[in-house]
């Protein structure tokens, strides 16, 4: 599994690089930043500004692999090593000691304009006795119209090829957009797949994050082998498929400590939104945002409520541009068991501590390290984050000694 063919050694350079602002996690107050919609306020008490976190952790940091072309996803491995995703459509496999496979031979066409290409990849526990893998990106529809795609295959012993390579799911209807393709996978305790997507930004298909005949601005639940998984709502009119509906682009989903599913998505320029989507319910977008449009123009009407519509458990206004998340389990940052860990494209790992469902404090970490893109817990414990740039990299996070 961790045979490679250009092995390159661990990078160090960086290692302890970001300690410094890390062990003040609180000193600069990005609450005292100002909103992008300053007349909007929120629903309850707590839902954006939660009080920040007075941190003193320090943190080291050490590459394990650069080089990497807009690095999107990864899955780590049962028994070492890390599957990690390239925009442009590579899949490689980062090996224990820092080495770096060629791509693995097999993956469908993406199409890597804009946002799109290969992006999440995923699991599960048995992958040691089954090596499958499954993994989405924009796939290529023809006349310059794509869609979000889910895919499954074997990884072949030597690590090289996917073999019986399926395609599971395809959005629909495909758009002529190069933006807002979601995505993440996850697997929730029931072995069903959540596959979250965008809307595709653009006016028109924007809309359809409303429409459950579509699959666009969705958290979908599919079965592993494609089709709807058994358990899914009922909705008048609605695709099987569907879970939650009123999205925007959905770039960060994890299962929280009590089986839940939890997702952060974008919005527009304020208005990132953290939920715990229920089962048929609807988020809102584009009728109800806490942000507004990159013209500074509101969104539809600018409301942010609306009966039938649900609200975010929290929302960012500045954004924070979120893209990847867990809850953190592990045993290196006991202060941080039960803090869901999100990636910032603005620069920063978030960490927000919950109370009966509710946020409760804030802490910014690694400012400065670039654009996370992802991020995972390792067996270990360690905290492994993905930067999206065009030298990317695979960052491993831990307590600095």
């Amino acid at each position: 599994m961790t045979r490679t063919a250009h092995p390159r050694p661990p990078r160090l350079a960086l290692a302890g690089l970001f300690a410094a602002c890390a062990t003040a996690a609180s000193a600069q107050d990005f609450n005292a930043a100002p909103p992008n919609s300053p007349d909007q306020r929120p629903a309850f008490a707590g839902q954006t500004r939660a009080p920040i976190i007075a941190d003193s952790v320090a943190l080291a940091t050490e590459v394990v692999v650069d080089g990497l072309e807009h690095p999107w996803g990864m899955a780590e491995l049962p028994g070492g090593g890390i599957l990690v995703t390239e925009r442009p459509g590579r899949m490689r496999l980062v090996g224990p000691g820092g080495t770096l496979s060629a791509p693995i031979d097999g993956l469908p066409e993406v199409d890597a304009r804009g946002q799109g290409g290969l992006l999440d990849v995923a699991v599960k526990d048995d992958f040691s006795a089954t090596r499958r893998v499954w993994w989405s990106y924009a796939e290529p529809r023809g006349g310059g119209r794509n869609g979000t795609a889910v895919a499954t295959g074997l990884l072949s012993p030597d690590g090289r090829t996917m073999e019986d390579v399926a395609v599971i799911f395809r959005q629909q209807p495909a758009w002529a957009s190069t933006r807002h393709f979601g995505s993440r996978l996850v697997f929730d305790d029931a072995g069903a797949l959540f596959v979250t997507t965008g809307e595709r930004s653009l006016p028109e298909p924007r809309q359809l994050a409303q429409d459950v005949a579509t699959h666009l601005g969705k958290v979908l639940r599919i079965a592993p082998d494609g089709g709807p998984a058994e358990g899914n709502p009922t909705i008048p009119g609605g695709l099987p498929e569907i879970w939650s509906y009123g999205h925007r682009n959905l770039q960060a989903a994890t299962l929280g400590p009590d089986g839940a599913l939890w997702t952060v998505e974008h919005g527009p320029r304020g208005g990132d939104e953290l939920n715990r989507p229920e089962p048929g319910r609807n988020y809102g977008w584009p009728v109800i945002t806490y942000g507004e449009d990159y013209s500074g123009r509101p969104i539809g009407a600018g409301i942010t409520a609306h009966p039938g519509m649900e609200q975010p458990v929290y929302y960012w206004d500045p954004v924070i541009a979120p893209s990847g998340m867990v809850f953190y389990d592990g045993p290196l940052f006991a202060d941080w068991r039960g803090s869901l860990l999100v990636g910032g494209l603005s620069g920063s790992l978030v960490r927000l501590v919950l109370d009966g469902g509710r946020v409760t404090g804030e802490a910014r970490y690694l400012e400065g390290i670039g654009r996370v893109r992802d991020v995972a817990v390792a067996s270990d414990g360690a905290v492994m984050i993905l930067t999206d740039a065009d030298n990317g990299a695979l960052v491993r996070v831990t307590p600095a000694r």
